[in-house]
């Protein structure tokens, strides 16, 4: 076999393949036996009718067509490692000779991951914010802890916002009811805004055994975008007490004896959160920097069916949700197709203008994955999916996707190592030294705080594990 290259762009090749009719042998093996098994000639065994039988049966042509579909690729692939490709798309073939019992020649066009020309990464700075917890922010956290012990009481009273109402829905469209729009005693909160629109108006004044009616639009099912008369019925209201905030609210709602001490604990939760959060905050602006300074050319056949694979998803995950794209722009604030569209192509962009760049650099420094390294990131993954590290490598290997895992995880590996010699340090001019986030510690995201729910974690694996999610550098690339 014979291959060139040649260069159309920074992100295109054109390969020139030539086989020598001797190394076609495999190929011709492959169709006769094929071909044996099912074509019936009489006189013959299955399997057992001769090659030149066969040619004359089905005719030449035909062999040689199948021969050449056989062949391809398996030469192609074998031209790609021998050129040392990185292709990210499939090849456009075109066959370009075919001289029976002399050569097969075929060119095939393909992208392919950019050559990028890497700045000195060795002095790379970044600067991240402050961690401050205020008075405010605690207080905060406090008050939802309260929300949590709060009791609920009857009142005879009109229902106002943070009431909690048994209510009574009824909704018609052109004086049909609608199933999907009635219900009875639904506890609901006002002023919650979470379940229609009009709702909360509708019910600000109503008592108990009260009705009101208000039109509405429908957002999903098969009415979605049609205007609909919802008659709410007050069948009770309740009003919420929270506890007094001292010592005592302290004991109940902590391990805590004093109130001093519960407060002192969530500033050190705080704390701890927002210090995972500059290791993020120190990653993301690293990206950024390294998309500014480093030119990368984007195939655009790529970005475009990167946009295909995932207008694709979001409409399945629409028809799940039974709204249309209207409806989902509307809920999501999105101001149209138009918007959405340009969004999400800047999001692919940059998604594979990332993944170009740690692959550079991740080929530059020569970044090795280890068995250690993937279970690391299996287990972050599994914990994340809230699934076993069995089952979600399980998927990984049902999927076909553990190239692309392995790929990912590389690219992070060579991330969190040009984060670790990065320069960081807050606006006050501190240096931010992440090394103090490998010890084993108690960290929680906000959710959890709030939850008052902590889990023993790795700070650096957080880090580390966030940046392919975050920068979301799976794309058709490594699909391809």
């Amino acid at each position: 076999m014979k291959s060139t290259i040649e260069n159309l762009g920074p992100t295109r090749v054109r390969l020139a393949i030539e086989v020598p009719w001797s190394d076609l042998d495999h190929a011709f093996g492959e169709v006769y036996k094929e071909l044996g098994r099912q074509v019936r000639v009489p006189g013959f065994r299955p399997g057992k009718v001769p090659n030149r039988v066969l040619d004359q049966r089905i005719g030449r042509p035909v062999v040689l067509e199948q021969v050449v579909q056989h062949a391809v690729p398996e030469v192609y692939s074998e031209a790609i490692r021998e050129n040392q490709v990185r292709v990210i798309s499939q090849p456009d073939v075109e066959v370009t000779r075919l001289d029976d019992g002399e050569a097969l020649a075929f060119t095939a066009e393909v992208d392919v991951a950019p050559a990028l020309e890497l700045p000195p990464l060795d002095s790379l700075a970044v600067t991240v914010d402050d961690v401050e917890v205020t008075d405010e922010e605690i207080d905060q956290q406090i008050s939802v802890m309260r929300e949590r012990f709060a009791t609920l009481a009857g009142v005879d009273r009109a229902a106002e916002d943070g009431d909690y109402v048994s209510i009574d829905l009824a909704a018609t469209l052109d004086g049909e009811v609608l199933e999907d729009g009635s219900t009875t005693g639904m506890s609901y909160e006002v002023g919650a805004g979470n379940l229609m629109n009009g709702l909360d108006e509708a019910l600000r004044g109503l008592s108990a055994d009260e009705s009101a009616t208000f039109s509405t639009e429908l957002l999903a099912g098969d009415q979605a975008g049609q205007m609909a008369e919802v008659t709410v019925t007050v069948r009770s209201v309740k009003a919420k007490e929270l506890p007094e905030l001292d010592d005592e609210f302290a004991s109940i709602a902590s391990e805590f004896d004093t109130l001093a001490e519960l407060r002192e604990d969530v500033r050190t939760r705080l704390s701890r959160t927002k210090v995972l959060q500059q290791g993020a905050q120190a990653r993301d602006k690293l990206v950024e920097h390294l998309l500014e300074v480093i030119e990368v050319p984007v195939p655009e056949k790529l970005v475009e069916q990167e946009l295909a694979w995932r207008t694709q998803a979001m409409e399945r995950e629409l028809q799940q949700a039974g709204m249309d794209w209207d409806a989902y722009f509307s809920a999501a604030d999105v101001d149209g197709r138009e918007a959405y569209d340009a969004e999400m192509r800047e999001n692919v962009e940059k998604a594979v203008k990332t993944q170009f760049v740690l692959d550079s650099i991740a080929d530059a420094r020569e970044v090795t994955v280890d068995n250690e390294d993937l279970s690391a990131q299996i287990m972050a993954q599994a914990q994340r999916n809230r699934v076993s590290p069995e089952q979600y490598a399980q998927q990984l290997q049902q999927g076909n996707n553990i190239a692309e895992f392995v790929a990912d995880v590389r690219r992070t590996k060579a991330l969190a190592q040009l984060l670790e010699q990065t320069t960081i340090t807050d606006e006050s001019g501190n240096v931010v030294d992440l090394e103090a986030l490998r010890p084993r510690t108690v960290a929680a995201d906000s959710a959890e705080a709030e939850e008052d729910d902590v889990e023993e974690t790795d700070a650096a694996e957080v880090v580390e594990a966030d940046a392919v999610e975050e920068t979301d550098t799976e794309t058709a690339a490594d699909k391809a």
